[in-house]
């Protein structure tokens, strides 16, 4: 009776302690400092301790559209439905399956070299990692392979439930002491917003103020200009010249979580091949003659923001190289340095050259356009959206206005329809500029004419005024004769910048001459 009493204690004495015994993996955990180290540490505790044949802990991007590993560069886009972290990340739910069956199923290489020396009568179990509270914040995701009667089992375990909840748990803690949080918030931003369509159109209203014209095909730009906003992706702008590629990439930069982070634009047509590399990465002191003293370039400047690269299909073959090694990577290295650095940035490209014959002639990299285009846009030419020509016209002659303290000026409907007919090679900025010398050239008190208008021609000839509209107005021929020769003076005058030389010489007359005309019409009071 005493020996089974002591047995009887003995037994319950061992229960506490055996409650216990979970205390040293919780405490690997805890001491676990990165995110990157929680990982390892956590693959490490579930092998050995329960045997699985295969254990991977990886992690989701601060885009959520792709699953990296640690020690590796492979990494899984979660759009891409041929491998099984993509199905976890988007239901959000458990996936099991037969090793077997995933290699017959999923042809994805990266995951079937991960699967290519395990049993095919194991299961495989893949878990989403979130953080289980009112942020639901994304972590990654957990993989397991075992054998069947293991995974039933380790399913059912209270433990297993603990030691998930604890790694969510510290993982979140760890991504906010270094920053990660914060790009998991644009991540959850950026996933709620995309069912918000309400809020969507209200942004997309206020981009009108920006983007111009009420045609469809406005007003689908400036969707999809929202749209991209809520993305990470890099945008590639494409379209003629003068549609605004520039006002569409800022805008872009404004509705996204990057707006109070820099945004920083360089023109790579606009600078000579030598220093576009200098300006793009920065250089060290003494990396070239005349580097007296280290500077970062633009991309270490837009660190946190956007950085917009205008006429892209202009940059050197060497920089696309490299361009494309930061896009995928985050990492660059200055001009002259040894050292590397990293940059979280969104890039946003443009070019009105056609790429993909650019890759043909091999004078542009077919994978930087690919990663340039994650998220496309193509901006309409005004040929396309002719009805937004009236409403853009307005708004330049109130600009102008405004800008030169004009008193406000209408347009006659004659002028209008002569807008409207015209060719529009240079786009918006073309009616901008054509506009601006109509206004300019219009009286106080009057209205843009027809008359008013360059016509299409190039060159100087292009200040020559259409007068086929106005000749059954004529009734005074000297009047007519004088107005239009007032006219002329002051276009070729305004056409060289007030020189009169230069003026009278294109007019074929002297100097003295066209001084003497300026005085008998009153042109220098004007």
């Amino acid at each position: 009776m005493q020996v089974k009493a002591l047995d009887q204690r003995s037994a319950s004495d061992a229960q506490p302690l055996a409650g216990l015994a979970a205390m040293p993996m919780a405490l690997a955990l805890v001491e676990s400092t990165t995110p990157r180290e929680l990982r390892l540490r956590s693959r490490q505790l579930l092998g050995n301790s329960l045997g699985l044949a295969w254990v991977e802990c990886l992690y989701l991007d601060s885009s959520g559209r792709w699953v990296g590993r640690d020690n590796s560069e492979a990494r899984f886009n979660c759009d891409e439905f041929s491998h099984p972290y993509a199905h976890a990340i988007r239901t959000g739910k458990p996936v099991t399956l037969g090793v077997g069956e995933a290699r017959t199923r999923l042809d994805h290489p990266g995951f079937q070299a991960q699967m290519a020396s395990l049993s095919g009568d194991l299961r495989l179990h893949v878990r989403p990692l979130r953080l289980q509270d009112s942020s639901r914040e994304w972590l990654g995701v957990l993989a397991l392979v075992t054998e069947a009667t293991t995974l039933t089992n380790l399913m059912e375990c209270s433990g297993f439930v603990a030691f998930e909840a604890l790694l969510c748990r510290l993982w979140s803690r760890l991504a906010s002491s270094q920053g990660e949080r914060q790009k998991s918030a644009v991540l959850r931003d950026s996933l709620a917003k995309l069912n918000d369509n309400t809020r969507r159109q209200g942004l997309a209203a206020k981009l009108a103020s920006d983007l111009l014209g009420n045609s469809i095909a406005m007003q689908e730009l400036r969707q999809q200009v929202i749209r991209a906003a809520e993305t990470n992706l890099a945008v590639l702008l494409q379209g003629e010249t003068g549609t605004g590629k520039d006002v569409v990439a800022r805008a872009i930069h404004r509705f996204s979580a990057r707006a109070k982070a820099p945004f920083m634009a360089i023109n790579c047509a606009a600078i000579p091949e030598s220093l576009l590399e200098s300006e793009l990465f920065g250089h060290s002191k003494g990396a070239f003659s005349g580097a007296d003293q280290a500077r970062e370039g633009l991309i270490a400047q837009a660190d946190g923001g956007t950085l917009f690269l205008d006429e892209i299909g202009d940059m050197p073959l060497a920089l696309q190289a490299k361009l494309l090694r930061v896009l995928e990577s985050g990492r660059y290295r200055p001009l002259g340095s040894n050292e590397e650095r990293c940059a979280d940035l969104r890039l946003i490209a443009a070019t009105h050259q056609p790429l993909r014959e650019q890759i043909k002639e091999q004078r542009f990299r077919a994978d930087l356009y690919y990663r340039l285009g994650q998220f496309p846009l193509s901006l309409p030419s005004l040929a396309a959206r002719r009805e937004d020509i009236a409403f853009l016209a307005e708004h330049f002659v109130a600009d102008f206005c405004a800008r030169e303290e004009r008193s406000e000026m209408g347009i006659t409907p004659a002028a209008l329809r002569q807008l409207k007919e015209r060719d529009y090679p240079g786009n918006v900025r073309e009616l901008k500029n054509l506009i601006d010398y109509a206004c300019a050239m219009t009286p106080a008190g009057g209205d843009i004419e027809a008359l008013l208008l360059p016509s299409d021609t190039a060159g100087a000839d292009s200040a020559m005024p259409e007068t086929s509209g106005t000749l059954n107005k004529i009734h005074d021929l000297r009047q007519a004769v004088r107005d239009y020769e007032a006219q002329l003076i002051s276009q070729r005058l305004l056409y060289y910048g007030g020189n009169r030389a230069l003026a009278a010489e294109s007019l074929g007359i002297p100097k003295r001459t066209l001084s003497h005309k300026c005085q008998l019409l009153e042109l220098d009071a004007k």
